[in-house]
């Protein structure tokens, strides 16, 4: 046993050194190879997002709805019953198109009496005039008195006043009849009735409202207290409901010189700059600010922008390469997501639109076309599959 032991320890020595020996090979070659370079970000247009400037944050705020300039609420004129209906709500119509037909029976009557009242009142008249016209004849002669002949104008001139009050008495009648027929006043749309056929209508009822969605403007209030803001001729940036985030853009045409003595808010209206993208519907909420000169600053997106406790930074694109670029925040506008940024970017800078925790500051990047964006940067970093042995 004594001798044996340190034949043994010889063999495990070298045992030990050969396993070394062979094993540190692959390690020294691992090393000493270089490592691959990191993939490039693939950035589309979609994936980023620009500084811009905004006079909006903090400006007056208006609300109110959508409404057109040109608007008709057409109403009985005479009192009769509903015999026809020919357009219904949201139908368009031509400036003078029959939308309603009341029943002209009995002012039909009325006219033919007045007609023919007319027609004795003319004859009346041709009659006085015709003596009148002996009277004075025989007057040159000296047949009869003076006071005859006066007293034959004084029938000529009756009858030529009975005929007038005729005539107007006509006229009224034919505009009666034609009062029974409701016309459209201008092009537009239908855009509420408020009777059916047969309904008994009396004078002054509303039958009807005509609209021209080629008209359609912003008409809002806006508190008294930011009056002094206000100019006409102001940009003016809003929302409409029903059509999401989409914005649009007008001026202000209108400003009224009183303000609501309950709600002391001031009426106000603002004209679509493009009248083409305007919503054709009356009555739509919308909401929006006056922009002002005097509060331009620059605003991001808050979804581009990171916080760390009361740090804020964003991933800024300078060149090909991305950027930690940490900024000062300031007011916050609710409605549009915006924040205004005090210090740490410039107007037209590039930053990511949806940042991610995975990114690193100095990382290269490569501008692509749209659609091959952030997404497919995940698929050109992953390590390629290793071949089965």
């Amino acid at each position: 046993m004594t001798r044996a032991t340190p034949i043994l320890t010889a063999l495990t020595l070298a045992l030990l050194l050969t396993a070394c020996g062979k094993g540190g090979k692959p390690d020294d070659a691992k090393a000493a190879a270089p490592k691959p370079a990191a993939a490039p970000l693939l950035l589309a247009p979609e994936d980023l997002r620009q500084v811009g400037q905004s006079g909006l944050i903090g400006a007056p705020v208006i609300t109110g709805a959508i409404q057109p300039a040109r608007r008709a609420d057409l109403r009985a004129e005479v009192a009769a019953v509903v015999l026809q209906v020919a357009k219904d709500n949201g139908e368009r119509v031509r400036s003078g198109d029959l939308i309603i037909r009341l029943d002209p029976t009995s002012i039909r009557d009325g006219l033919t009496s007045a007609e023919e009242a007319l027609r004795a009142a003319q004859q009346s008249f041709e009659q006085t005039e015709r003596v009148l016209a002996r009277q004075r004849t025989l007057n040159q002669q000296g047949m009869i008195s003076m006071q005859g002949l006066e007293d034959a104008e004084v029938r000529r001139n009756a009858a030529q006043s009975e005929l007038a009050a005729a005539k107007a008495r006509a006229v009224t009648a034919r505009q009666q009849v034609s009062r029974t027929e409701v016309r459209a006043p201008f092009d537009g749309v239908v855009s509420e009735r408020k009777i059916s056929v047969g309904d008994t209508v009396q004078i002054g009822r509303e039958l009807v409202k005509v609209i021209d969605p080629a008209s359609m403007r912003f008409e809002g209030q806006i508190s008294a207290d930011r009056l002094g803001e206000l100019k006409l001729g102001q940009a003016v940036s809003f929302r409409i409901n029903g059509f999401g985030d989409a914005e649009f853009r007008g001026k202000l045409a209108r400003i009224d010189a009183a303000a609501n003595a309950m709600t002391r808010q001031v009426e106000v209206t603002a004209e679509f700059d493009d009248r083409a993208k305007a919503p054709q519907v009356a009555g739509l909420y919308a909401e929006g600010r006056v922009e002002s000169a005097n509060r331009r600053a620059l605003v991001l997106a808050e979804g581009s922008v990171v916080r760390q406790g009361d740090n804020a930074f964003v991933w800024k694109v300078a060149g090909n390469q991305l950027k930690k670029v940490n900024v000062t925040l300031g007011e916050r506008d609710d409605r549009r997501g915006e924040i205004v940024v005090a210090s740490g970017l410039a107007l037209g800078d590039l930053v990511l639109r949806a940042p991610t925790s995975s990114l690193t500051d100095g990382a290269v990047v490569q501008r692509v076309a749209a659609g091959a964006g952030a997404a497919s940067a995940i698929a050109s970093a992953a390590p390629a599959p290793t071949a089965s042995k």
